[in-house]
């Protein structure tokens, strides 16, 4: 069974690696947006509880910079390397 599951995934040193299946900057995009998340839903349940949820504008704007950066210059790559037939 384990060595069915170290098959089946990557290990996490392989992630570093330049020749891998897993696209980084998808990755931390990702991540990014999962924090985001993560702070919009805290900050909805706190408002329910009557509460208010401080995070300053500094840090919600890094993960937005974040995000937009990590997904847009991926999207870039895509549009501007010449697929090789």
């Amino acid at each position: 069974m384990i060595k069915y599951l170290k098959n089946k995934f990557m290990a996490f040193s392989d992630i570093f690696k330049d020749s891998n299946d897993i696209n980084e900057k998808n990755v931390v995009g990702f991540a990014s947006f999962a924090v985001m998340v993560l702070f919009a839903a805290a900050d909805m349940i706190t408002g329910i509880m009557g509460k208010e949820l401080v995070i300053t504008d500094t840090v919600f704007n890094s993960f937005v910079i974040i995000t937009l950066g990590s997904f847009g210059i991926d999207g870039l790559t895509k549009i501007f390397t010449k697929k090789e037939e």
